[in-house]
């Protein structure tokens, strides 16, 4: 493993990020707030309580997992999509360094962007909710994994794009409606059985549900299964990663 491509890679990402600090950071926070405003004060004030929970922190954990998703998926793929666009990713494949070390040096980067992100969010909630988080070391740790996650998945967007198009293509048709249908805003519960049904297959939704158990200790589904069902996903996108790299598929152009 070479630990200075690893530092090099990971450096020059983050060094990135502070040059577009409004864009990485503020950003995000700010539509978070805007969510706070219309879910949280207009539609909190008709939805009282869901599962004996205050709406205004009930809607929390799904805003983290809203934010850290796309900007996991966002950071990861522009990382890697750019070097292939003007064609740096060459000098990058030729030099002495692995898979793994560009895996780590890019994953990395783009995973402690979307944690930061998702702890400024938490941090921002607590400005308008009391927020009380009864498993804080399972909250971190499911963070963390969630990140890493879908920065692989991300990564895997960014090697199979051909343009900006279709870089976007997957974050705002696939990711942000499954978002938006996985219980970000409410409990699977509430939903008529056909619909309950038809949610389980939404994997976004044991992201939520996983995520908002460490906040509650409520979930519409077992910790357990959300957890098998992420390093799942993660194991997946990994093997499509090397594959990928092996192959050369999509990658020199």
């Amino acid at each position: 493993m070479n630990f200075y491509a690893i530092k090099a890679i990971y450096l020059f990402e983050m060094s990135r990020t502070f040059r577009t600090i409004t864009q990485s950071l503020l950003a995000p926070v700010i539509s978070t707030i805007l969510y706070f405003v219309v879910f949280g004060s207009a539609i909190g004030s008709k939805i009282q309580t869901i599962e004996g929970i205050s709406y205004g922190v009930f809607i929390v954990p799904g805003l983290v997992m809203l934010s850290v998703l796309m900007q996991s998926i966002t950071n990861a793929s522009f990382a890697i999509y750019f070097p292939k666009f003007i064609g740096t990713i060459n000098e990058l494949l030729s030099a002495p360094v692995s898979t793994l070390d560009i895996i780590i040096g890019y994953i990395g980067a783009a995973a402690t962007k979307s944690f930061s992100i998702g702890i400024l969010i938490l941090l921002t909630a607590h400005l308008f909710v009391p927020l009380n988080i009864i498993h804080p070391f399972y909250m971190i740790s499911f963070l963390l994994l969630t990140c890493f996650t879908f920065c692989l998945f991300g990564f895997i967007i960014g090697l199979w794009a051909k343009n900006f198009e279709q870089l976007n293509l997957v974050p705002m048709l696939i990711i942000t409606p499954l978002v938006f249908l996985g219980g970000s805003f409410y409990s699977i519960s509430m939903l008529p059985l056909f619909w309950q049904k038809l949610s389980m297959f939404n994997p976004v939704v044991y992201l939520i549900s996983g995520f908002r158990w460490t906040f509650f200790n409520v979930s519409d589904f077992s910790f357990t299964i959300s957890l098998i069902a992420t390093i799942s996903f993660a194991t997946l996108c990994l093997i499509i990663i090397f594959y990928m790299f092996k192959t050369s598929y999509k990658i020199r152009t």
